[in-house]
């Protein structure tokens, strides 16, 4: 699986909490909101920033299982969970933390999860994952489905990449620079060649076949001023996975990349899948 940077997973960590769609969000808290504990498998958890933006939504007493193909960000998990937690403890190799009124075991494990899927899958009630599905095969997330309806669990999937971009100032390229790091997205991550900005509608489809009720919703970076870092670094970013695919012309890539960008809107679905009750 991709490996990204903790430095860059922080950067992106404010957009991502404030991008997250309120229905949905509001949804899973109602959904849950009956249950005295829930247990969550966060897949490709980075730095945990998945489980900072969702445990408020979720009921007092919360067991995660945070679950990256990396150790250096299993590791940072742990630092920066402990910083924003008002209390972390340890409990053998379990991580307890108390945080707004919430009771929170964190378990951290290190999987391939293209490799590793129905074994990371595990007993969870709710399944979580952020910025991951559009790194993902077809054929993964039609396994995931049927993996997740076989245990009946819920998903909440937050960020997935829908292939929108807008940038300000707007340039001519900017239309062929989209293409290119959209044909540039559905390279093999690590999965198979990826579902790209297809993967939320392909999972919402999925899921639907498999018996579950799914909500949409909008997501999308919409960036502006005091955000110069993240613009600059995600401009960045973009240049060089279309550099990497030989579709734009290279000396049309650096006008590009040398422009000032101050405003960028990155389009994203976040999707909770619900098991629809036995009749």
């Amino acid at each position: 699986m991709t490996d990204f940077a903790a430095s860059w997973l922080d950067l992106r960590e404010p957009a991502d909490h404030r991008s997250r769609n309120r229905a949905l969000a509001r949804a899973l808290s109602l959904h849950v909101g009956g249950l005295e504990r829930l247990a969550i498998a966060d897949l490709g958890c980075g730095t945990g920033s998945n489980l900072r933006a969702s445990a408020p939504l979720l009921p007092a007493a919360q067991s995660w299982t945070l679950i990256d193909s990396s150790q250096d960000l299993l590791d940072a998990a742990v630092d920066r969970l402990k910083v924003w937690a008002e209390q972390a403890d340890w409990e053998g190799e379990t991580l307890l933390l108390v945080k707004g009124g919430k009771r929170i075991r964190v378990d951290f494990r290190r999987a391939d999860l293209a490799r590793d899927l129905d074994a990371v899958l595990g007993q969870a009630d709710l399944v979580a994952a952020s910025a991951l599905f559009d790194l993902v095969s077809a054929d993964f997330i039609v396994r995931f489905a049927t993996g997740l309806a076989r245990r009946r669990s819920a998903l909440y999937g937050v960020l997935t990449y829908d292939g929108r971009q807008a940038w300000t100032p707007a340039c001519e390229a900017d239309a062929d620079l989209l293409d290119a790091f959209n044909a540039h997205q559905r390279g093999d991550k690590g999965f198979g060649l990826a579902a790209g900005a297809q993967a939320s509608a392909r999972l919402g489809e999925a899921l639907r076949a498999a018996g579950y009720a799914v909500l949409e919703g909008d997501s999308a970076w919409r960036l502006g001023p005091g955000e110069e870092a993240l613009i600059a670094q995600l401009a960045a970013g973009v240049a060089d996975a279309v550099q990497h695919t030989g579709l734009v012309d290279s000396a049309r890539i650096d006008g590009w990349r040398a422009l000032e960008h101050d405003g960028a809107l990155v389009g994203h679905t976040d999707l909770l899948a619900l098991p629809r009750r036995a009749t």
